[in-house]
Parts: C-alpha cells; structure tokens; sequence
C-alpha cells in the first residue's frame, strides 16, 4: 500500500491571523478616537457622582433633610421653566466633559535653558572638528542650529548629558584613531569630568553615541563564586558587556553582577595572563584574588619579586607549593616547574600512544603566580646569575597542553624589562589604575570605548581576554588579611576562603631551594623537601 504524503503546513493561517490582529488593532484605534467625547463624559459622569456621593456622606444627619427639600426645589422649578429641562442636560454635560478632561500635566518637550546653554557648547565647540571649508552646507557652523546635528539627549539629575547622540559630516576621518580621540576628550572634558564615558561610533552611519555610565560597584568581597572548573573570575564589569551574572553577596544584601570570567585548560584561547598597573592599583590584589579562587581545584606556586610579604597568608597553606621572595627561591621553584611541565607532556603523550587516559598526577592544575618578576631579573644581573623570566618560556609555551597556567603581575614602568615570551603567550591581559591610553593600548593592544577617571579605587581597570572586546574591570576586595588597615568585614572574608594550614615535619618553613633534578618529578616535590627539613 503506497504511503501518503503529510498534509503539508502552510503559513496562510498565520497570515490570516496577523492580517486580523493589524485590523482589530486599528478598529480600536479609530473606535478610541470616535467614541472619545464619549469616554470622556462618561469620565465626567462618574467623577461627579463620586462627588455627590462624598459630599452626601460628609453631610451631618440633620441637615440631610433640608438639603434634599433644597434639590426636590430646583428639580421642579427647572421642570417648569421654558427648555429647563433640555438646558440643564446641557449645563450636566459641559461640567461632565469638563471634569472628564485629562489632568496629566504636559511635560516639557525641549531642553530647559541651562541645558540648552549645554548643548550649544558642545555643539560649538565640534565646529572645528566637524566642518571643512569648502563644505557647501555644513551640519556644524558657528552659531548654528544644534538640533541638525544632535539626534538624541539626555540629563542626569545634576543637569548634565547622560546621553548624547551626534550626526556627523561623512568626510570626517572617523576611521583614524587620532582623530576619534580628539572628540572623545572633547566630549569627555565638555559634558563634565570625573565620569566615565562609552563611545560607540557608527561609522556606517556617521554617528556618535555618547553614553556617561555608573560606577562600578566596589563594595563586592572575595567570596567563592558559583563557576565551572577552570572558570576564574577577574572582576565584574558592565551589565551590557557580558551575557552572564554571578550571585554574589555583598553584606547582607544579594544580587547578579556581570562578571568577567577567564577560561583555561586545554581548550582555552587564552592560557595565560598579565596584569599591569601601577602602586596601589590592585594587581597584588587581583593575584590574591585568583590564588584563593584556583586553590580549591589546583596547586599554586607564588613568585613575589616585590619582597612586601603581601602572600604571606597563603604560605603552608593546602595546596601551595611554596611562596618565594628571594632569588634562590624563585630560581629553584621556576626551574622545578619546567621538569613538571616537561614531566607531565611526556606522562601524557605515553598514556595518549598507549590508548588510555592522562595519569592522576597530571590532572590537577598547577598555576604560576609571579609578582613582579623583573624585580628579581634585575638582581639576577647584578649577580650574573638566571633571569627568572628564561625559566617561564617553557611552562608559557607548553602549559596549556600540560595544564599549567601562569599569571604575571608587573607595573608600567617594569612592562620594558618583560621578556618576549611573557609578551607573546600571556593573551589575556588586565590593566589597572590610571594609565594613558597609550599605556592602556601598549596593554590590551587597543584603546579601550569608555573613558577612566582622575581617581580610580583600587582593583579598577580594564581586561580584554585574546582578541575580544575591552571590559570595565573591577577586582573583587582581597586585601591582605594581616595588614592592620584591613576592614574586620574584608580580613574575615579572606580568611574564610584559605585553605586549612599544613605545617612541616620537622616545623620549619617549606623551601624548594635544595630541590634536585631527580626530585623535580611530581607536584609534591616542595612538600617531599619539607618534610625532608
């Protein structure tokens, strides 16, 4: 028996019920504006009944009586008069269609005059940026009409632009950077400082969208965050800059934020990251803030080339490896982290060759946290020894394939002393404090859209993760928890997240600097010397 056929869907039903929607939409549309005078004395009616009824009840029971007398009087006496009745229903009427008006007052539709006075500034003052002489009708003149070239505005409360989308000629260079920079401090020092500004160029459309945003809320703590192995968070940032939120807690309140979150393991695009800024700016926080994050799921090996002791809480903690300041240190434990790194592609190229799966004492992460290194590198010259930095090419290289992930942390004035290889495979990239935008493009490898302000907090700055988009940046608060400024709220924070404390056999403190090259062959080899004394 030959199959039938599916009777086939066709979208005409669709269509019809579209056609019909539009019809009744605009049956209600024309109903609305004939019936009006209607609706509104029916409005009328029932405002002035409301009324008699409220001033009906507020009447004292005593004087109910002659009032009533009072109405019966006047019924009668307009039912006796010539066209009483029918001028009455005239004069019930008018006051209904009076009382039914609509009372929402009108809002203004333009700029007051102080805003007025704004925009003319700024309109006046893109005249040399936005005009050409031999322009036959330009947009921007001296004294001209800014409502040609303004296609939207808005105010804040204090009266100044939030919001203000420009139209520009077309022969404006909007594709040279130097001269988007140009409007872009204009703007920024016209519409009012100590804000940040997005700017959003349109150059299919020769259009301007600036946009002034909030800040960044600081008052975010380290906390452990609801993410996926291998997920860590940078920061939060701007609500329309990712297609996510955390849960976080700040105090007693919960809310979403938007994080920034940086993936690594074997299918990231960005293995490895650098954090550049200047003192005080929040880049030994924003290691901090990584190392409590990636404890919980890997072993860490920290690098601190500044000898502050901002990592001291993290030492003989579960899961460090150890915690260097000095040369010898920092050599030993770098040089231990190249055989591991060695060890555990060849341990995993066998077990690939073999058909089975990747030994136990290469899944775990390791992660390299150098606090700036090219402190150490310049006391490696002085006594002609190793640079730290030639012991990181092979763990950089290589680490995304052998699960190691290395983070370099370095000041503006340092960023000449880093070495190719940190340059080349550290593709995510975070700057904080106040920079230049040269420093910032030397950085992230672009200028970023929005403007920074004179002051920036601690932790606030810009990532941009490979080749993608440049975010607003604020690092979770992760201050040293032994530093006696720290808030009781913040140390308490902080202590919570670390690891439960592993003290050595013998009591002393951990070092790797006696480590051999026949010992450098697992994760444990710190813990193995320790125990060791």
């Amino acid at each position: 028996m030959a199959r039938r056929p599916l009777p086939r869907i066709t979208n005409s039903g669709n269509d019809r019920i579209v056609r019909g929607r539009e019809l009744a939409r605009s049956a209600a549309e024309n109903a609305t504006d004939v019936l009006h005078p209607l609706i509104t004395i029916t409005r009328g009616l029932r405002r002035l009944a409301a009324a008699g009824r409220h001033r009906w009840s507020g009447t004292p029971k005593d004087r109910r009586g002659p009032l009533l007398f009072l109405l019966a009087s006047i019924v009668l006496v307009v039912a006796f008069l010539p066209f009483g009745p029918l001028l009455a229903t005239i004069t019930l009427m008018a006051a209904a269609a009076w009382h039914g008006r609509d009372r929402t007052a009108s809002r203004p539709t333009g700029p007051d005059e102080a805003q007025t006075k704004r925009l003319e500034s700024l309109y006046e003052a893109l005249v040399p940026y936005f005009s050409a002489p031999e322009d036959p009708a330009p947009l921007f003149t001296h004294g001209g009409d800014w409502a040609k070239a303004f296609v939207s505005y808005a105010f804040d409360g204090t009266g100044r632009v939030s919001q203000l989308t420009i139209r520009y000629p077309a022969y404006f260079t909007d594709g040279e950077a130097a001269s988007r920079a140009r409007i872009e401090q204009l703007l920024h020092t016209k519409s009012g400082r100590g804000r940040e500004y997005r700017f959003e160029w349109d150059e299919e459309g020769n259009q301007l969208t600036v946009t002034a945003l909030p800040p960044l809320s600081v008052d975010i703590a380290a906390q452990h965050f609801v993410t996926a192995p291998g997920e860590t968070v940078l920061g939060f940032t701007d609500p329309a800059g990712v297609q996510r939120t955390l849960p976080v807690t700040s105090g007693t309140d919960r809310r979403d934020v938007p994080p920034v979150v940086w993936r690594t393991g074997v299918r990231s695009t960005e293995p490895h990251l650098l954090a550049v800024g200047g003192p005080g700016s929040g880049t030994t926080t924003l290691l901090r803030s990584i190392a409590l994050q990636t404890l919980r799921h890997s072993d860490v090996l920290i690098v601190e080339g500044g000898g502050t002791g901002e990592y001291a809480c993290l030492a003989g903690r579960a899961g460090v490896l150890a915690v260097e300041c000095d040369l010898t240190g920092a050599l030993a434990g770098l040089e231990w982290a190249v055989h591991e790194t060695e060890r555990r592609l060849i341990a995993m190229n066998r077990a690939r060759q073999a058909g089975q799966p990747p030994p136990d004492d290469t899944r775990r992460p390791l992660w390299l946290l150098l606090d700036r290194p090219t402190v150490l590198g310049q006391l490696a010259a002085a006594d002609g020894r190793r640079d730290p930095q030639s012991l990181l090419q092979v763990p950089l290289r290589h680490g995304r394939a052998a699960g190691v992930t290395v983070v370099v942390a370095e000041q503006f004035d340092g960023m000449e002393c880093l070495s190719d290889p940190v340059r080349q495979h550290t593709r995510a990239r975070v700057a904080l404090g106040t920079a230049s935008a040269a420093q910032l493009e030397a950085v992230l490898g672009t200028r970023p859209p929005t403007t920074a302000t004179a002051d920036m907090p601690p932790g606030r700055g810009y990532a941009r993760l490979g080749t993608g988009p440049v975010h607003r940046l604020q690092v979770p608060a992760t201050p040293d928890p032994y530093d006696e400024a720290t808030s009781e709220a913040h140390r308490q924070a902080v202590l919570s997240l670390l690891p439960e404390r592993i003290a050595p056999a013998d009591g002393g403190p951990a070092d790797v600097t006696d480590v051999t090259a026949e010992d450098r062959t697992g994760p444990d080899a710190v813990a193995k010397v320790a125990a060791e004394g």
